[in-house]
């Protein structure tokens, strides 16, 4: 038996009480009970923002044999989409670049090479130098070092905060190339409300538009002059046009109409989800469909349920990536594991539940850090990972630990080596970590919560719901909590008003103490 397998077999021990796991198969449904739905990861859908550009920009990276479509892209698009254009090409470090020069022959755009602090402008096209990375912020592009060994990621180093920066107003396009350089930005781009795209079996080197493609992230798969057809058509569609300030769109009749369509196939309500983003998502799929007009999408979902599940999918889309923050899981490791395990009986395992937990990667980065935290401690509790969601789809691929080779953007060399198992195209958590979790379809507000749990995992959801929701799902958590149990939040997220029900562990990474004393639940659990 290996290292991992013998560290987890020690840790394992007997699984966490039947009850918590009775849990997980509870169908009993409460009628008055709000379903809450797990947000998009992404720091913020928040609206236009102050210095940020009003137009979208269209990130597009290639590796071998994107030369010839990067020429066929640029040559179909026309000088005035109003769009500004990014290309991220796999150069050689130390030889200077003429690519500049040589895509200025195929559009009347002006093409230049990126010098640092270059702000993006409309109907232009900026190219990377060689031997460097570079970031978008605030419209502005930003120069960085590249890594001297190892995989280079520049496309997946773009694209990231293109989608960060930019939100619903990205968009991706990942040409011909090899590896799988692309398919973690991508995943990024779709998730924060933006639109992404791969080019065909036209591509000379298929791997990295087949990664991408293969990870579920894309939304149109065309050679390079229909990419730019549609890339044109978008430019039009309300979805990425300049905002205009109108009614508040949850008053919107149609869009009502929609929830209400959602929910009678889904069983979920959405209405009481930030009704902007919720707003982004719905006209993201008109967009797609080539409608312009809510009334015409509610008709359009009437006529194909198809739609309305694929409306459904996109609604609960999140990005997630292993150890992301990587500094909260150190942060657990040093500060919150010791405190959990000080002390504690053998009987009495350690228990993490993971909400919205999407694909499985923060279930099992939780996981693997509980293993490291044991193998430098005399330990012998057991562990058990408990991870929810309302995407069955996800839930599918988190239970399955397949992952794509582009994962080693986030996991260390010698994590791979420890957890996981190497496939064709891929990796596989080793047994012994996906034996640690058990992942459901959950709902935590109308399926009954667990509890006697030491720590909880809800980052990013909050931000993304209504008061409503905030104010049923925070005292659940205290509920579900031991008395010496902690909650980690969202970057971007707070307890808000409940300083009675929790204190701060740590400002910086969001994590917070139980407070003793009653719940506040607005209804009982279970």
């Amino acid at each position: 038996m290996d290292r991992c397998g013998k560290s987890i077999v020690r840790i394992q021990g007997s699984l966490a009480s039947s009850t918590a796991i009775e849990h997980l198969k509870v169908t009993r449904k409460r009628k008055s009970a709000i379903p809450v739905v797990p947000p998009p990861k992404t720091p913020s859908e928040s609206g236009e923002k102050p210095g940020k550009p009003s137009f979208p920009i269209v990130g597009v990276g290639a590796s071998a044999g994107g030369l010839e479509a990067f020429k066929q892209l640029l040559h179909a698009l026309p000088v005035d989409t109003g769009m500004g254009f990014v290309l991220v090409q796999h150069l050689a470090p130390t030889h200077a670049s003429n690519l500049a020069e040589i895509l200025s022959r195929s559009t009347r755009m002006t093409v230049m090479e990126v010098r640092d602090e270059s702000s993006v402008r409309p109907n232009r096209v900026f190219v990377i130098p060689p031997g460097r990375n570079m970031i978008i912020s605030g419209g502005t592009l930003q120069l960085l070092p590249r890594e001297s060994s190892g995989l280079h990621r520049s496309i997946d180093y773009f694209f990231r905060s293109l989608a960060e920066d930019q939100g619903h107003k990205a968009i991706g396009v990942v040409l011909s190339g090899t590896a799988t350089d692309g398919t973690l930005g991508l995943e990024e781009i779709k998730a924060a409300g933006g639109i992404t795209f791969a080019q065909n079996e036209t591509a000379q080197h298929d791997s990295m538009p087949r990664s991408a493609i293969a990870a579920g992230c894309v939304d149109f798969v065309l050679p390079p002059d229909e990419i730019a057809g549609e890339i044109v058509r978008i430019a039009r569609h309300p979805y990425v046009s300049p905002v205009v300030h109108t009614a508040d769109p949850a008053g919107d009749p149609n869009l009502k109409k929609i929830l209400e369509l959602l929910r009678k196939a889904s069983e979920v309500d959405f209405s009481h989800y930030k009704a902007n983003t919720l707003y982004r998502r719905v006209t993201r799929r008109m967009a797609l469909q080539k409608i312009e007009g809510l009334k015409d999408y509610a008709g359009f979902l009437q006529e194909h349920p198809d739609e309305v599940e694929a409306l459904h999918r996109d609604i609960l889309i999140s990005v997630t990536s292993f150890f992301r923050n990587a500094e909260v899981f150190e942060l657990l490791k040093a500060k919150i594991f010791p405190q959990l395990f000080n002390d504690r009986s053998r009987h009495d395992p350690v228990r993490a539940w993971v909400l919205g937990c999407s694909s499985g990667e923060e279930a099992y980065s939780i996981a693997m850090t509980l293993v490291e935290f044991t193998e430098s401690s005399p330990s012998h509790v057991p562990v058990q990972v408990f991870a929810t969601d309302l995407n069955r789809t996800a839930i599918e691929t988190a239970r399955a630990g397949v992952y794509s080779k582009s994962i080693t953007n986030d996991v260390s060399p010698e994590r791979l080596r420890h957890f996981f198992v190497e496939l064709d195209g891929g990796y596989r958590i080793a047994k012994p970590i996906r034996d640690m979790c058990v992942f459901a379809k959950h709902n935590v507000l109308s399926d009954p919560p667990f509890s006697r749990v030491d720590l909880i995992s809800c980052r990013n959801l909050l931000i993304y719901l209504e008061p409503l929701l905030q104010q049923q799902i925070v005292p659940l958590l205290h509920y579900a909590l031991k008395p010496t149990g902690f909650l980690v939040l969202g970057s971007s997220e707070t307890i808000g008003s409940y300083r009675d029900l929790f204190e701060i562990a740590d400002a910086q990474c969001k994590v917070y103490g139980k407070k003793p004393g009653p719940s506040r639940l607005t209804t009982e659990p279970g």
